[in-house]
């Protein structure tokens, strides 16, 4: 089985922290250089990663490949409250990636408009709410909804794209598993 990313996708670092322990080689793309943008082109026609190749098959999306794993290794299902905070998640990291995306265009994101007032607003509600369900105890097992959290919350962080930590929950919740050996293995700043 091969996972093909970035080390410094939050997308990817949650399907290597998910496999953690199990049998797969991690192929490590710069997207943005043409051979291994060919390379992911080839697997990946939406030219996003992760990608995942176990045999014939050809897994796209983070959380398709999350569905396809959970199922390949028996794991429970997620209920549809932990869905609707995965979409939570998602939707933070798609306006953030969009924004990092526009920033190195050399387009300014801080500017007034309409595309950039929606994601900072999603951005700014979302991680209220997340604050919130982690209060509720919604994250209290190290699960992918957990997983997916923390790298939202790091990656943000690494790329100085949002503040959370005057949120005190997901202040928290961070500290709580920053020592975790695969956090730091995986960590986007190593790359």
């Amino acid at each position: 089985m091969k996972l093909l990313g970035s080390t410094t996708s939050p997308f990817v670092r949650r399907i290597r922290i998910y496999l953690a322990g199990k049998d797969y080689q991690f192929v490590n793309l710069d997207i943005f250089a043409e051979q291994d943008r060919t390379v992911l082109t080839e697997n990946n026609p939406a030219q996003k990663v992760p990608a995942l190749l176990d045999d014939d098959q050809c897994i796209y999306d983070s959380r398709v490949i999350f569905r396809y794993l959970a199922q390949k290794y028996q794991a429970a299902p997620l209920t549809w409250h932990q869905e609707n905070l995965l979409t939570l998640i998602d939707s933070v990291n798609d306006s953030l990636v969009a924004l990092l995306l526009l920033k190195r265009s050399d387009i300014d994101t801080m500017q007034e408009g309409l595309f950039f007032n929606l994601q900072r607003e999603r951005v700014t509600k979302v991680f209220e709410v997340l604050d919130d369900e982690v209060a509720k105890g919604a994250f209290n097992q190290w699960h992918y909804p957990a997983i997916c959290l923390w790298c939202l919350l790091d990656w943000a962080e690494f790329r100085q794209l949002a503040q959370w930590q005057h949120l005190p929950n997901l202040s928290q919740f961070f500290q709580q598993h920053a020592s975790k050996t695969i956090l730091a293995e995986t960590d986007p700043r190593l790359s």
